[in-house]
């Protein structure tokens, strides 16, 4: 198993915290209650099942007052006051003077007989290893010259406890019932008021390089301190990259200046240069100077694609292509390439910042330029998917090997048989722009035999309404 997946595991979890918290209080209350159903259920089956012993002692005692005791019970009386079906019944009916007169023999007596006409006294005692609850009852037996009679009436526990244990579970049926609705409430409870907080997730998933504090109107309380947190980390980040801007931009202002003297004066320099070596040496410094500040003006380029926020709005890209195509037909002629533009007739609408598709498609073209040699061909191509709009751009240079072709776009990354001055910014500018827009960005060998870069980018399904009225608008003008 994997570092990153024993990671995941010891990760704390909000929703595991709040279930245990919740799940593991109830599920000892539940035992708590479960333990003390049983005790009451069992003190209440002892006070019902004592008085039903009372009543049988004095039961008893009253069928012995009125009708004459021979010295024996019948067997149908005997079955009747011995029945139990939840265990065990046993009687005794004993003289004070003469000892047992009727019953079971093995049942203890009383230790302390009580006096007749008082209630029946209750109390534990032993049958061998057996506990029992007896009743003891004493009434004048002057008819037959008994005595006094201890009539004692003694029961297990059997019945009890299982009264006690059918209450506990009929308690702990309703509870595990209600327990586990009130489970089901909680969990539905903490999965959806979890949901409070997916509005703010998705607000910052959308967000790029959007540094703008978080709204908080719908954030809830206890999240506040976290989000003022993270306004307060977004406020440092935008201070650390305006300052990182302004930093590019210092330095290739600063850059061009000195560099742009340096050009002059070293074009001067090669004016008056007899020697053939000096002036080659003027004509490798000339080469590396503008090599430099076309280094600086596309770190600059660099910067502001990827720290600029992006100026969303329609931008129709047949409008949008001619025109940024038409600026580079003069270095196209001048350098003998076969220029050419294929557009779609269908709407060919995007949603982006057209500035940034500007720059990034003017790259794009010049290094297609720059890399195909006199004679050659360039064609820029603008074609209408259901879901895209595709830009693709081919030329006929010398291309670039199989094994290279991911690695373009990456930051001053040229390839390695690549004889042309350049700066590896050119494609990274590129990349960045598409990123902002959503859009995809592949490169492959072309069919006119050197690269070819295609970017698609999402197209918008309708016209806007605003763009379409600026389109009937200059119709009517013209």
């Amino acid at each position: 198993m994997s570092s990153s997946t024993h990671t995941a595991q010891r990760r704390p979890s909000l929703r595991r915290r709040l279930l245990l918290f919740l799940l593991v209080p109830m599920l000892v209350i539940l035992t708590t209650d479960a333990v003390i159903t049983y005790f009451v259920a069992l003190t209440y089956a002892n006070r019902v099942h004592d008085e039903d012993l009372a009543d049988d002692a004095r039961t008893l005692a009253t069928m012995l007052q009125t009708r004459s005791l021979k010295g024996t019970i019948s067997p149908q009386a005997r079955f009747l006051l011995e029945f139990d079906p939840d265990g065990h019944n046993y009687f005794a009916i004993r003289s004070q003077q003469q000892g047992l007169i009727a019953g079971s023999r093995i049942l203890p007596p009383v230790a302390s007989s009580p006096q007749p006409g008082q209630a029946p006294r209750l109390y534990d005692t032993h049958l061998k290893h057996t506990a029992l609850r007896a009743a003891t009852i004493a009434i004048a037996d002057p008819k037959h010259n008994h005595g006094i009679l201890d009539i004692t009436v003694a029961q297990t526990f059997q019945g009890r406890r299982q009264v006690a244990r059918q209450i506990l579970l009929l308690n702990i049926s309703l509870q595990v019932a209600l327990s586990s609705v009130l489970l089901l409430l909680v969990w539905l409870g903490v999965r959806f008021g979890l949901r409070v907080i997916n509005p703010l997730t998705r607000r910052l998933s959308r967000r790029e390089h959007d540094l703008s504090p978080i709204e908080d109107d719908d954030v809830p309380v206890e999240l506040l301190p976290l989000t003022h947190t993270i306004d307060a980390l977004f406020a440092r980040l935008r201070d650390i990259m305006a300052l990182h801007e302004r930093f590019i931009a210092d330095a290739a202002h600063q850059l061009r200046t000195p560099l742009a003297g340096l050009r002059l004066q070293v074009e001067r320099a090669m004016h008056y240069a007899d020697d053939p070596r000096a002036h080659k040496a003027l004509e490798h410094i000339q080469q590396l100077t503008g090599r430099t500040a076309r280094t600086s003006v596309q770190l600059l380029a660099l910067t502001r694609a990827e720290a600029r926020p992006m100026q969303m709005a329609p931008v129709d890209l047949r409008t949008l292509l001619p025109d940024l195509a038409g600026q580079r037909v003069p270095e196209a002629i001048e350098a003998e390439i076969d220029f050419g533009f294929e557009t779609t007739h269908d709407v060919a609408w995007v949603n982006g910042d057209a500035i940034a598709l500007q720059e990034a498609l003017d790259n794009l073209i010049d290094n297609a330029l720059r890399y195909t040699p006199r004679k050659g061909t360039v064609t820029l191509t603008l074609s209408a998917e259901s879901d895209a709009l595709c830009l693709q751009i081919d030329d006929s240079g010398p291309g670039v090997d199989a094994d290279v072709l991911p690695r373009l776009g990456e930051r001053f990354f040229r390839a390695p048989d690549n004889r042309r001055s350049g700066t590896g910014l050119g494609l990274a500018i590129v990349r960045h722009i598409v990123m902002k827009h959503q859009g995809t960005l592949c490169f492959e060998r072309s069919l006119l035999g050197g690269l070819s870069v295609r970017i698609c980018l999402p197209r918008l399904p309708v016209v806007p309404r605003a763009a379409e009225a600026g389109h009937e608008r200059d119709g009517r003008r013209s």
